[in-house]
């Protein structure tokens, strides 16, 4: 495995459950899912971006190619655009998902492929089952863009945007698909590896880097790791559920993690036990998030 400076560092504490990390103009930004709120890291100060309504969880983030927000609501299931502090309905997606909706990756030319987790997460009995990925266009328009996920999840671009790919939490695989004109098409499947102290991996958020790496927030197991040709080159097992990571700062080389003790809505606690870690890399980052 690599071998550099490992110290993982506390950027922000005090969080409920925060996801999807994105490096964006400079700064870190996530969402605070049980919180409402999407905030921004700004000099080592956590801000809030914009605070949602209760009954809404915001999640995924993506950029309009104006600079504009976009924010998945997972609730409501629609895709909210922040502007001069308030959010507007930019895209309603209920037609292509029956249940909460989850990360988001915006591509340059505007178009936001979103995750859903094709099942009720709040059922007594969640029962995962195919689905799909949602491609909202420029234009608004709606469509699906990719069949037969198992939970997809995480979502990232690379560079040449060229690349996606999906965290299928369901099925312990990552999915590659060529990306052209906003269309997905020659999946590739690229099952995780299972060992004695691991049989099997749900991948959460993940994030890409220059040499063609992923990093994987496995979350049940409380550990993020990078594959690189289908071997575990770098890993961090951690006392928390590792719900997602990003490559940031100037350079690109420092790895934020979110983590949290409680997840679910049924194991909120009172005090927020939700942070978001840093831990410097070798390789540096590419594409989004």
């Amino acid at each position: 495995m690599n071998a550099i400076n490992s110290a993982i560092v506390t950027v922000a504490d005090g969080l409920r459950m925060p996801e999807c990390p994105r490096w964006h103009d400079g700064h870190l930004w996530f969402s605070d899912i049980r919180s409402g709120t999407v905030h921004r890291i700004n000099n080592g100060l956590v801000e809030v971006v914009h605070q949602f309504s209760a009954s809404e969880e915001p999640a995924g983030l993506g950029w309009l190619p104006d600079g504009d927000l976009l924010v998945v609501g997972m609730a409501r299931r629609v895709i909210y655009r922040v502007s001069d502090g308030r959010a507007t309905v930019y895209a309603d997606v209920k037609s292509f998902a029956p249940h909460q909706i989850n990360d988001m990756i915006v591509t340059s030319d505007g178009t936001a492929f979103v995750t859903q987790l094709g099942f009720d997460l709040d059922a007594a009995e969640p029962a995962p089952r195919p689905t799909v990925v949602i491609a909202v266009a420029a234009d608004g328009t709606v469509s699906p863009a990719a069949t037969n996920l198992m939970v997809p999840n995480g979502i990232a671009v690379d560079d040449r945007e060229t690349t996606l790919v999906v965290a299928e939490s369901g099925a312990g695989q990552l999915s590659s698909f060529d990306l052209h004109g906003g269309v997905l098409s020659n999946r590739v499947c690229e099952p995780l590896p299972a060992t004695a102290d691991f049989p099997f991996c749900a991948p959460d958020g993940i994030c890409l880097d220059q040499e063609g790496g992923r990093w994987v927030a496995d979350s049940i197991n409380k550990r993020v790791f990078r594959i690189h040709d289908g071997v575990i080159t770098d890993e961090h097992r951690l006392d928390q559920f590792v719900l997602a990571c990003a490559l940031g700062d100037d350079d690109r080389r420092s790895l934020y993690i979110c983590v949290t003790d409680a997840w679910h809505k049924s194991d909120t606690q009172d005090q927020p036990t939700g942070r978001i870690l840093r831990v410097r890399v070798a390789v540096p980052g590419s594409g989004r998030p």
